[in-house]
């Protein structure tokens, strides 16, 4: 039997690929042993064992990016990660080690490669991260989430979505999405979204600028995060959460959506068919705009930058789109011709290729 080595985390960016990957091993080789490497500190310590996996840990090391004393120490303390991770894969008798990006996944590579075990990645950013820069080298097993990603050997896989996004028939699940959340069944909703910590500037706009919104007979599903001090303003059509854990129903009921354009949220929007507004994040290196490039090329999305994003931006030209009921019907199924709800099978094809 096959024992798989997968190794990524931090962010659900990483980790939510990763699972929905070992998900796709199990099903195919309900015989084989997957186990995951990660960190203590990451979303993969708690999401990681309550889907069944066993997860190893190395330490979080984070790519230094100035001279401190983290910078000075870094080189020793990543050797020990390899080393670390080297007597896993030789202890466990790990035959294919695969890397999803994050901390845990550069100490994988470079031991895979140092023991000769086969290795295939994923790059869920169009932009992609050092790690897997790293990993690239060592691999010609390279599946990445969006099309225009530049690695060596990158083949397009597109996106491995949690089940609960790959099985969606939104228009089934409708019904129930409203009931769950306590929605009116006769308008359309715009769901408008952070991530699970939330966005200020994108929170803030919209708090500010719902009146235009519901004006435009539209009602709202904010999901503000948890680290969000906004308050419910008592309007009937305004419903505001702090954190949803199903967002497959959020999904099923929206009919548009205002996001940041995280690859998970551009991949998901896009397998399923829903148009809308991206936002990127205004720091880092940029990727998320990158992200949202081939949804906005085919016209089932808009970019704004997070500056533009303001409540006058919402009451003049949101506000049109949204009563422009024609319009956002052509947005989706634009958005749904650049999407695929295959990744994992397209990953787990790629990664079995690595072994031969």
């Amino acid at each position: 039997m096959t024992t798989y080595l997968l190794a990524g985390g931090g962010t659900a960016g990483h980790v939510n690929p990763l699972l929905a990957v070992a998900d796709r091993i199990r099903d195919r080789e309900p015989g084989a042993t997957v186990l995951v490497l990660g960190t203590k500190e990451g979303l993969e310590a708690r999401l990681v064992p309550e889907r069944g996996y066993e997860l190893l840990t190395i330490e979080r090391l984070p790519f230094p990016r100035r001279l401190n004393s983290a910078a000075l120490t870094f080189p020793r303390r990543f050797r020990e990660a390899v080393a670390q991770t080297r007597r896993y894969i030789q202890d466990r008798e790990v035959d294919v080690v695969v890397g999803f990006g994050g901390y845990a996944s550069a100490p994988a590579y470079r031991a895979a490669h140092a023991l000769g075990v086969p290795l295939a990645l994923h790059e869920a950013n169009a932009k992609p991260g050092f790690a897997n820069r790293l990993g690239a080298r060592y691999t010609r097993s390279v599946g990445v989430a969006f099309r225009e990603t530049r690695l060596p050997y990158a083949t397009w896989v597109g996106m491995p979505l949690r089940r609960e996004i790959e099985q969606l028939d939104r228009h089934s699940a409708r019904l129930e999405a409203i009931r769950f959340f306590g929605l009116d069944d006769t308008k359309p909703l715009l769901l408008v979204t952070g991530g699970s910590t939330g966005a200020r500037s994108i929170n803030a706009a919209v708090y500010d600028g719902i009146a235009s919104i519901l004006g435009a007979g539209w009602q709202v599903l904010h999901i503000a995060g948890n680290g969000s001090d906004l308050v419910d303003l008592g309007q009937i059509d305004y419903h505001l959460v702090k954190y949803c854990d199903r967002m497959d129903l959020a999904i099923a009921a929206a009919n548009f959506a205002v996001a940041r354009a995280g690859s998970a949220t551009v991949s998901e929007f896009a397998a399923v068919g829903l148009p809308a507004v991206f936002v990127p994040y205004p720091v880092g290196n940029g990727e998320q705009r990158f992200n949202a490039k081939d949804a906005v090329d085919a016209g089932g999305a808009i970019l704004i930058a997070d500056a533009d994003f303001t409540p006058a931006w919402i009451a003049a030209d949101l506000t049109a789109l949204l009563r422009d009921r024609a319009a956002i019907a052509g947005m989706a199924a634009s958005m749904a011709s650049v999407g695929t709800r295959d990744g994992a099978d397209r990953m787990v094809d790629l990664l079995q290729s690595a072994r031969h």
